[in-house]
């Protein structure tokens, strides 16, 4: 019987020797290369931390001791270990999320998908435990690029300030994020990569010194006295130590015994402890090991012998954008690029193979990079910051303060809007056309297919006195939808046909094709159909409120939260213009919505072309109603005339 199956919780590996741990970690590496082929999901993180994630189970006792993980792809072993090996539906309705989740097992304690908060996490739950007079240990496993996050910076420094706090921190050192990790601390931890001759020198000088008489001994303590200051010229990892925390590694990542011993010594010193683990992500899978560009840190549905993918989705939204960029960059000199550790997932691949002096990584620090952004601007540039929707969040205040309130002209992409599915709650990019509604001179584009990327990329880029955005969604792009006419700066997708059109049905971004079904369903039911695109959502275009007002009632439908996105902005327009027309508005829920397909999640929350179109209808027949009720309300209360 395989190992791996007589695993139901973490103390079911107390019982197995040295021999059958390392028999465990293959079996896992091969499930998981099984497993995650089929269903697509963080296959390279994961084949990374397989014994990693044995020892700590073996050393800390799971859920009383609390094991975080930053980010939290790298949290499957985890779950095999804690019960959880049913992956046939990994990230898909139903099945198990490709991150830690409190739903699913009381061996979760946070979610953590968005990188560098573990740290302030633990901070949190061990100053908990020393209020409440617990001693329960607190671990945090921090990598994958994590610890370029400025928010890990500031927890460590809170967390060094109590030397007595217990508090375990596992910096899981693969070299990568999901590129090869950039900036100075990534160049720190490789130069203590690099010098693991220290505790070879200190051990042989030890045996060395105490077989030597009389001075031996007085001479080891005195080396030993002056370990710090040797440890610098050796190992720089006294930045750590500067800090205050007790510093152990490098450490094998990928040699149990050797894990656990390490981890064992820090279980049992009483403060903070850096472990610092060097692993390899994608490791026992060699189509992983050759892919440098990212290891196969996310894959889709692959062939497990090969790791080629399954099929073809054809061109993606993040794939016209990459294209268009390396055209800009050939037209203009001025364009340069930005990320937050995805270079590659958002699309910039081909642009810093072409300018590689004009692309900038900056780790995962969203704040840094939109205050960069505006320092770029300023000084001449025409900066582009590609970035995943649901990560902007992070950088608000700086998108306000340092690049709107300084008329800084910065183009930032915002990739994965809207209802993405599989990765749940924490990536649905449901909130980008909410929060920067508030932010003054900001002009937002949605662009609803490929050629309105291209032509709206272009559109924000020659905007040099204001922050612009372009976003979109993920996946297949879709065919081309054409306009039919122009109003004002807005698209006309279809005309109602009529001089007295019922709805004005306004369309925003990549749904443009279920709006176009949703006039359709309409127009069966004898409803007239006016559908526009307003191609930039913010600010709401001049044209909106005259046209709104030849209709009898205005239907907003847009991939983002109800609550404050464009729906309302185009309320408050009408209002403001003095246009009294009923006005629906139909979008995401003000809720977290549970991993899914994008399809089953859009159906959940009613956001699909019958749905609305029934809603419609309706809302037109209660105004027909009304406007007949007062029809006869008027006609019954004319008094007869007399003679």
């Amino acid at each position: 019987m395989p190992l791996l199956t007589r695993i139901t919780g973490p103390r079911d590996l107390d019982r197995l020797s040295l021999e059958q741990l390392d028999q465990l970690a293959g079996e896992i590496r091969t499930f998981l290369v099984d497993a995650v082929s089929k269903t697509g999901g963080h296959l390279g993180p994961n084949l990374g931390v397989v014994e990693l994630t044995i020892a700590l189970h073996r050393v800390f006792e799971s859920p009383k001791d609390r094991v975080l993980w930053d980010t939290g792809h790298q949290s499957y072993v985890h779950k095999l270990l804690t019960g959880r090996q049913d992956f046939s539906k990994l990230k898909m309705k139903g099945g198990l999320s490709g991150y830690p989740s409190q739903g699913e097992s009381e061996h979760d304690v946070i979610e953590n998908s968005h990188a560098s908060t573990v740290l302030g996490w633990a901070d949190g739950l061990a100053k908990a435990n020393e209020v409440l007079g617990r001693n329960d240990h607190v671990v945090a496993v921090i990598g994958d690029g994590a610890l370029t996050g400025g928010m890990a910076w500031e927890a460590l420094n809170n967390i060094a300030d109590a030397k007595d706090r217990p508090l375990v921190i596992v910096v899981n050192d693969n070299e990568r994020s999901y590129a090869p990790t950039i900036g100075g601390l990534a160049n720190h931890l490789a130069t203590l990569r690099t010098t693991d001759g220290y505790e070879r020198f200190l051990a042989r000088g030890k045996d060395l010194l105490e077989r030597t008489p009389v001075v031996g001994k007085p001479l080891y303590e005195t080396l030993h006295g002056a370990k710090k200051g040797l440890k610098d010229f050796i190992a720089p990892q006294g930045m750590f130590e500067d800090l205050g925390l007790k510093y152990v590694g490098p450490i094998d990542g990928h040699d149990i015994e050797a894990l656990e011993s390490a981890l064992a010594r820090a279980k049992r010193f009483g403060g903070p402890v850096i472990v610092h683990c060097l692993t390899e992500k994608g490791r026992g899978y060699q189509p992983a090991l050759q892919d440098e560009a990212d290891r196969f840190h996310a894959v889709g549905k692959i062939h497990p012998d090969t790791g080629l993918p399954i099929a073809s989705s054809g061109a993606d939204w993040t794939s016209v954008f990459g294209d268009e960029m390396v055209k800009l960059g050939q037209e203009r000199k001025d364009i340069v690029a930005i990320t937050a550790a995805m270079l590659q997932p958002v699309g910039l691949e081909k642009f810093a193979k072409a300018f590689p002096k004009r692309v900038y990584d900056v780790g995962i620090a969203e704040q840094h990079a939109a205050v960069s952004a505006a320092g770029l601007a300023t000084g001449g540039l025409h900066p582009v910051f590609a970035v995943y929707a649901t990560f902007l969040n992070r950088a608000f205040d700086q998108v306000l303060m340092d690049v709107a309130l300084h008329k800084c002209g910065v183009t930032f992409v915002l990739d994965r809007a809207g209802v993405t599915g599989t990765d749940g709650a924490s990536h649905n990019g449901m909130w980008d056309m909410s929060i920067l509604q508030v932010v003054p001179g900001l002009r937002l584009a949605a662009p609803r297919d490929a050629d309105q990327v291209r032509a709206q990329l272009r559109e924000a880029v020659e905007v040099d006195d204001a922050p612009t955005v372009v976003r979109f969604s993920k996946g297949a792009v879709g065919p081309a939808v054409p306009a039919v006419g122009r109003i004002g700066g807005m698209d006309v997708l279809r005309e109602a046909g009529t001089d007295i059109p019922d709805v004005l049905l306004v369309s925003v971004g990549a749904l443009a094709p279920m709006c176009l079904e949703i006039a359709g369903l309409l127009d069966k039911q004898g409803i007239t159909t006016t559908v526009v695109d307003p191609r930039w959502v913010k600010p709401v275009d001049e044209a909106m409120a005259p046209l709104a007002e030849q209709h009898r009632v205005v239907v907003t439908v847009e991939d983002n939260s109800r609550v404050g996105g464009v729906g309302s902005s185009i309320a408050q327009a009408l209002r403001d213009a003095g246009v009294d027309v009923p006005l629906r508005d139909f979008g995401i829920p003000p809720r977290f919505l549970d991993h899914a397909s994008r399809a089953e999640v859009m159906t959940e929350i009613g956001l699909t072309a019958p749905d609305i179109a029934r809603q419609v209808t309706g809302l037109v027949a209660k105004l027909d109603g009304r406007f007949e009720r007062t029809a006869a309300h008027a006609v019954d209360s004319v008094e007869p005339a007399r003679d």
